[in-house]
């Protein structure tokens, strides 16, 4: 049986996304982490460094930073220096600390994952919100682009690339346009990439933002980690990748004294996840794609719910405003499934669903997802 197939409790464990629903009935398809086990060859890194039986602080090493260096080349002809990487906890902290950075308004896309939205708020910039446009069933950006999205006060661009919650991938030619108006407009760009390695399209591949140009790269702040694609996210560990020597000392100045060093388990999970997982990763993306075409099939079957083709992630956004719920996410819990409340996002009257679970999760899920749209 493979790996992806074999369901792992985790209801007693300490894992946030189960217990939100502990002692009731309700499958927790809501937060972005799979429930996979995590590659072997990260467990066996893990375990060889449990042994050594020292914990004390610790930082990067130079296989570490090679093994980065050479996964970004590997997959995505993207070649960088040592001296670019900025070590993070976590890529959330990257983007406070970016909105900390770059000094003056904030401009984003919405729907977005939420600390996009709450970023700003808590480095006291505002926060300009244009929206992407749902045009031929796909999610794309505003005709007008972003010249006419709002006033030109702004000096920081977020930019969710693959973009959680729509699943796109963005393309060359959006990047390109994108980076365009960045220089126009003396913009500072922060892609969180966290979900570029999961790419599920075979036509499709993901494309650094800062690989674009010299001048993409200059104007870039790059955030990454290993979190999603191998589902290691509680070994909190990320990355910068901040070309521009200006940009990334004013960048460290801002996590001086609130940043801590990353977890060394994390650094030790990370080295592994990108040397030595290729063949599990392409394991992970056939089982994600499977799970995907299922799901697409089955909303496309049910009343009163739509979904757009999720080209990366494992996340799905689902329209369910046309059932006519005044609280759809409440709805959904009452028949036993626990999805991300669109308005975190947003986007009220909208659901997404993580469909990174073995198949017979998904199963009983896409049961009671029938059950609750008939209901409403």
């Amino acid at each position: 049986m493979s790996p992806f197939d074999t369901p792992i409790d985790r209801s007693t464990s300490d894992s946030i996304k189960w217990r939100k629903y502990a002692g009731r009935d309700i499958l927790p398809l809501w937060v972005a982490d799979m429930d996979f086990a995590a590659p072997p060859a990260v467990l066996a890194a893990l375990h060889r460094r449990i042994e050594h039986g020292v914990f004390g602080y610790g930082g990067p090493w130079p296989s570490l930073t090679e093994a980065v260096q050479d996964h970004l080349a590997g997959e995505y002809a993207w070649r960088i220096e040592a001296e670019w990487i900025v070590w993070l906890p976590g890529l959330v902290t990257g983007l406070n600390v970016a909105c900390r950075t770059v000094e003056g308004e904030v401009l984003s896309a919405t729907p977005v994952y939420p600390p996009f939205l709450s970023a700003p708020r808590h480095a006291g910039r505002t926060l300009r919100r244009i929206e992407l446009e749902l045009r031929d069933g796909r999610w794309q950006w505003p005709e007008n682009g972003l010249e006419n999205a709002s006033p030109a006060g702004d000096s920081l661009f977020l930019l969710c690339h693959p973009h959680n919650p729509v699943g796109r991938c963005w393309s060359r030619e959006e990047l390109l346009d994108l980076a365009e108006q960045a220089r126009r407009r003396d913009l500072i760009v922060c892609s969180d990439e966290i979900h570029c390695g999961l790419v599920l399209d075979e036509d499709k591949k993901h494309i650094p933002f800062a690989s674009l140009s010299d001048e993409a790269a200059r104007r870039s702040i790059t955030l990454m980690a290993p979190s999603k694609t191998f589902n290691i996210p509680g070994l909190g560990c990320a990355f910068a990748v901040i070309p521009d020597t200006g940009l990334r000392r004013r960048f460290l100045r801002a996590m001086e004294g609130i940043v801590p060093h990353v977890n060394v388990l994390g650094l030790t999970a990370c080295e592994a996840a990108y040397r030595d997982c290729a063949d599990w990763h392409r394991q992970l993306l056939d089982t994600l794609r499977a799970n995907r075409d299922r799901l697409e099939c089955a909303v496309a079957n049910l009343p009163g719910i739509r979904m757009t083709h999720v080209e990366a992630t494992y996340l799905a956004w689902l329209d369910v405003r046309e059932l006519g719920r005044a609280d759809p996410a409440a709805h959904f819990e009452a028949h036993g499934l626990g999805l991300s409340d669109g308005r975190d996002f947003g986007s009220p009257g909208w659901l997404r669903l993580n469909f990174g679970c073995p198949a017979s999760l998904l199963d009983e899920a896409l049961q009671r997802l029938a059950q609750a749209c008939h209901a409403a």
